[in-house]
């Protein structure tokens, strides 16, 4: 590949690929099983982020390997690329099953208090009693609060990062001559990754923050939440090691 329009194009081609990457369905699914522990719209913006570094990490070290190395590497990755899926089944059926974990064991409590006219949503993990400190606290709606890192989401991502469509991503490497034309190609799909689960998430949390005072429906938008989890963990498990095709997409 030419540098001049040709690397222009290569740059924005991995931008566009991370704005889409990030609303494949399987991602999407995860994230909306972490999301309803924080009950504000905006301040799970950082829910997203952490999960889209997660998920940039291990596809920025394999695709400069893979710059290196061209079609040696990528022959080997694709050869292993459904073990890296497969693994993304099995996290998805595990976060679904610590939601309905969380709400069995009562983790998740949603107390509004009172202080000088200003209300205030809290969501606790457990009540004082049991000494555990809350999980959040929500000052507002739509208050994003100070940014903070979460180690969950960042894993999740890392989980994600080596499997799925981004496969479709490490398959232009080998095309790009200029090393340093795929490393902006690289970053700026991780910049696309990072932004667009950042929306995703705001739009995930939205359903969890309106029914963040309303325990009983909270629980209902948790277990649905949950079961979509296991129900596609299962099906994507399904499609790689049976061969069925559980999942159209």
């Amino acid at each position: 590949m030419d540098l001049g329009s040709g690397a222009l194009a290569a740059i924005i081609l991995g931008f566009l690929l991370g704005l889409k990457h990030a609303t494949d369905a399987d991602h999407v699914v995860a994230v909306a099983t972490i999301v309803n522990e924080f009950k504000n719209a905006f301040r799970a913006i950082w829910i997203g982020a952490s999960w889209g570094l997660g998920h940039t990490v291990p596809l920025l070290i394999l695709g400069i390997i893979i710059l290196a190395f061209k079609e040696v590497v990528m022959e080997s990755y694709e050869g292993i690329a459904h073990y890296f899926e497969f693994g993304v089944g099995v996290m998805l059926v595990f976060l679904g099953l610590q939601v309905y974990w969380s709400l069995k064991k009562g983790r998740l409590h949603v107390h509004q208090h009172d202080h000088d006219g200003d209300d205030h949503l809290h969501i606790h993990g457990t009540h004082p009693a049991e000494e555990t400190p809350p999980v959040q606290e929500r000052h507002g709606m739509f208050n994003p609060g100070k940014p903070f890192f979460r180690m969950k989401s960042f894993v999740i991502g890392l989980i994600h990062g080596l499997a799925g469509s981004a496969a479709v991503m490490l398959a232009l490497l080998p095309t790009i001559d200029s090393f340093m034309v795929g490393i902006a190609y690289l970053l700026l799909f991780g910049v696309g990754t990072v932004l667009s689960m950042a929306i995703v998430t705001i739009l995930l949390s939205v359903p969890f923050a309106l029914s963040g005072s309303h325990d009983r429906l909270n629980k209902i938008v948790s277990g649905l939440a949950g079961t979509a989890s296991i129900l596609f963990g299962v099906a994507l498990m399904s499609d790689i090691s049976l061969g069925t095709s559980l999942i159209p997409f």
